[in-house]
């Protein structure tokens, strides 16, 4: 019989500055309220083991879970923002822009890297947890669960929560959260 475990990716709340505006911004009120409506949403699943990128945003998204299952998300570097290769902020939202519409085929071999890396990560959890993360992050793992190359293969709401089961060591997607037309700030 075949083993799983159940991954819910949280995509973080609305940012208090878009991508082009600050390198590692938290969540502005509206974000805080979707992480307050997530936390209790995801609740009654727990207590499950947390994981968090590094970036503000989403720490700050897990922070209302970890106070509801009185734990401390792990900081996890793996399921981080897709690394820019500038500091600049104007030309890594050209980039990003231009990245987005595209497939990872056509990305350079350090972000095709990076997200085998992301998805080795996943497919190697053993064990059910909630991970705050990031758009591309999500799409990493949706595109790995369904064949699919393209970079944005949906578009994850703020604080929607997208479902996988790793089954023998491969991403298997659930449900996709809930979508909107969101703009990559």
């Amino acid at each position: 019989m075949a083993t799983s475990s159940r991954l819910y990716l949280v995509r973080h709340g609305q940012a208090s500055a878009g991508f082009a505006e600050a390198h590692d911004p938290g969540l502005d009120e509206r974000g805080h309220q979707q992480a307050r409506a997530v936390a209790q949403e995801l609740a009654p699943l727990g207590p499950l083991p947390i994981l968090t990128s590094p970036l503000k945003r989403t720490r700050e998204t897990a922070t209302l879970l970890e106070q509801l299952w009185r734990m401390t998300a792990q900081v996890e570097p793996c399921v981080a923002e897709i690394p820019s290769l500038t500091t600049d902020l104007q030309e890594r939202t050209i980039w990003l822009q231009q990245a987005l519409r595209g497939r990872w085929g056509e990305l350079s071999a350090f972000h095709q890297q990076w997200r085998d890396a992301l998805v080795a990560f996943l497919e190697s959890r053993t064990t059910p947890m909630v991970i705050t993360t990031h758009f591309v992050a999500i799409n990493v793992a949706v595109g790995a669960a369904t064949g699919d190359d393209r970079m944005v293969c949906f578009e994850p709401d703020n604080c929607s929560c997208t479902v996988f089961d790793v089954v023998e060591g491969k991403l298997r997607l659930v449900s996709l959260g809930r979508q909107r037309a969101t703009r990559i700030r």
